[in-house]
């Protein structure tokens, strides 16, 4: 959850992007971290890669935001491994999540795969008493750019048929498209809760 400093006026969100191995969560931090500009803004981005999956552990970059009611706000982001076996890492990773940027992966092949992580995302959050329907998260289809990239009208069908469909965006996150607009969408979420919250607390 957002940490509170009353006494720095600083609120701490915590942003995880979640997915299969190979889907771009790694390449969307590294995008978001390239275009940053003003250095003060972002923290060094930590990559930990193996031969069998290009994140073991997580990148990690905070970013510093417009003041909100006040307070400063300093985003964390973190990527999960792809592959399962690196599932007790990815229960590690999603505690004290905020929001989640779901990056799935448009080729066909990927679709089982796809459908799998957002299984294993809604049961790693049960695991730590907490439930996707509380949590804001945006759904991110990338690498619209291969031959065999899904009908994205398909992907949200496997991904976001509920009865609250969750904002979804396509992406190229190798030519940085769809990043930022991802980004976007789950930081106003996040805001917004906060500021609603904290009206609510006030009143």
């Amino acid at each position: 959850m957002a940490i509170i400093n009353q006494a720095t006026k600083e609120l701490q969100v915590k942003i995880v992007y979640y997915g299969p191995g190979k889907g771009g969560k790694t390449t969307n931090l590294e995008q978001v971290h390239a275009h940053v500009q003003n250095v003060r803004e972002k923290g060094k981005l930590v990559s930990l890669a193996t031969n069998a999956d290009r994140t073991l552990f997580f990148d990690f970059l905070p970013i510093e935001a417009v003041a909100i009611k006040g307070f400063r706000t300093k985003f964390q982001l973190y990527t999960v491994p792809g592959q399962v076996i690196y599932n007790t890492t990815r229960q590690l990773v999603l505690r004290g999540v905020d929001g989640v940027i779901f990056v799935a992966d448009s080729q066909y092949e990927k679709m089982a795969e796809n459908v799998d992580s957002f299984r294993n995302l809604e049961e790693n959050l049960a695991a730590l008493k907490l439930n996707l329907a509380d949590i804001p998260y945006v759904l991110q289809y990338n690498k619209r750019d291969v031959p065999s990239a899904a009908p994205v009208e398909y992907m949200e069908y496997l991904l976001n048929n509920r009865d609250v469909e969750a904002p979804s965006f396509v992406s190229v996150a190798a030519k940085c498209e769809g990043v930022f607009e991802s980004l976007n969408m789950i930081t106003r979420m996040l805001l917004n809760k906060f500021i609603n919250e904290n009206s609510r607390n006030s009143a």
